[in-house]
């Protein structure tokens, strides 16, 4: 789906501590541009949870911030300021494609380049998607038919090539011309469709510090959440090492095309939990949702999915913590033998001094009724808290065990304050 800038389409004694991580009122340090791929400010690293929506009521804007969300898409220096006065971030898209002769890319940076609250530069959206598969291509009277891309026919292998020839240089002279104006070294990035080529997405992957795509997994007849882990996996295989920021769900499909007061079916709580945690369980470094300024502001989805960004607010910490190593799942099957194309069940296993964080994804549409974590000698033998739920965990030998209902995200550790006391939205079905 082509995007477009919003509104448009295409706890205890650690508490204190982790509203300083995620709500600072100004900021100092540009983003981080490391492997992780996280962002920077007053010293302390965060976990990308961004949006799209760029509210233009303040208390909308405040109340995204005290959820949790740390990075917003902003288009000009005024709205840049508004997000640093809320205490975020904010990235500028910018017409990289132009190339390095464009007076507009070339004065757009060097008007925002120094704005403390610019965290990432954007370049243009699912850029090779918009030039090979897009339907638009066909609706326009260039393809045969919508699927003809995929059918590689000499028609759209020459006309992608062309294109590519004409288009792909400049948009690596526009990179070379941030990076000789930007000494802050902002990063940039490029987020493309989720299927997007990647014989052209590698000739300008080296030009830029962050890739990554769009998925809305979630329709009326089809609900796929664990396409998400699937694609996370696809960039990072493509973007060969470099950080990859997941662009998720925040919409109804029903809400992009009328009649847009019908049938909308927007992820459940506990999907849009699953596909967050999936993501980073394959290895995404930033989360990011479009389509949020669709639903109604009274929506119980925009509710549950401010409970989810607040869940991840109080994670912040763990969220980039470096992943423990020898720690596996075991599945000991129920009926004997696993169930065919089983994915099986991720993991994710953060520590921070004492504390610790264990996060199990089941990636199945089956219950797993014997999952087995082990490699937790560590931990010492202390027990684990089910986070949101009264299950508690009895680490023997550097083990425990639990079950999985189908798509279910269990959430251990080491103590309660690890999750939010507000449950509000929690329940949308």
């Amino acid at each position: 789906m082509r995007k477009r800038s919003a509104p448009h389409i295409s706890h205890l004694i650690i508490r204190p501590f982790i509203a300083l991580i995620g709500i600072a009122v100004c900021f100092s340090v540009y983003a981080d541009k490391s492997p992780a791929g996280f962002l920077r400010t007053n010293g302390q690293t965060l976990f990308p949870v961004g949006s799209y929506e760029l509210p233009k009521d303040e208390s909308e804007l405040r109340a995204m911030a005290t959820a949790g969300f740390n990075l917003v898409h902003c288009a000009n220096a005024a709205e840049l300021d508004r997000v640093q006065a809320a205490g975020m971030k904010g990235w500028v898209s910018i017409p990289l494609e132009a190339g390095a002769e464009s007076e507009e890319l070339r004065k757009t940076v060097e008007l925002l380049v120094n704005h403390p609250a610019l965290a990432v530069w954007e370049g243009p959206d699912e850029v090779v998607w918009n030039f090979t598969a897009f339907s638009g291509l066909y609706r326009s009277g260039i393809y045969s038919h919508p699927g003809e891309w995929w059918q590689q026919t000499p028609l759209v292998v020459q006309r992608a090539e062309l294109e590519a020839r004409k288009l792909l240089p400049k948009l690596r002279s526009g990179c070379a011309l941030i990076r000789k104006i930007d000494r802050q070294k902002h990063p940039i990035w490029i987020n493309e469709a989720a299927e997007s080529d990647m014989k052209f997405m590698r000739k300008y992957l080296d030009d830029i510090d962050i890739t990554g795509c769009d998925i809305y997994p979630i329709h009326e007849t089809n609900h796929n959440p664990a396409a998400v882990g699937d694609f996370t996996d696809r960039f990072r295989s493509i973007g060969k090492g470099k950080p990859v920021w997941m662009v998720l769900q925040g919409f109804s499909w029903h809400e992009t095309q009328p009649p847009k007061d019908e049938h909308l079916v927007y992820p459940s709580f506990l999907e849009s939990r699953f596909m967050a945690y999936d993501a980073i369980a394959h290895g995404a470094s930033g989360i990011l949702y479009w389509g949020t300024w669709m639903p109604p502001k009274s929506s119980p989805f925009r509710d549950s999915l401010w409970a989810l960004v607040k869940e991840l607010h109080v994670l912040q910490p763990f969220l980039v913590a470096k992943e423990q190593a020898n720690i596996r799942v075991v599945l000991t099957e129920s009926k004997g033998r696993a169930a065919e194309n089983s994915r099986g069940v991720r993991h994710i296993a953060r520590r921070l001094g004492a504390e610790w964080l264990i996060i199990l994804i089941n990636e199945d549409d089956h219950f797993h009724m014997g999952v087995e974590i082990q490699g937790l000698t560590k931990l010492g033998g202390r027990n684990l808290e089910l986070l949101y739920d009264s299950e508690t965990v009895v680490t023997q030998g550097g083990t425990f065990v639990t079950r999985l209902r189908p798509y279910e995200v269990k959430v251990f550790a080491t103590g309660r304050q690890w999750g939010n006391i507000d449950r509000t939205g929690r329940n949308l079905p």
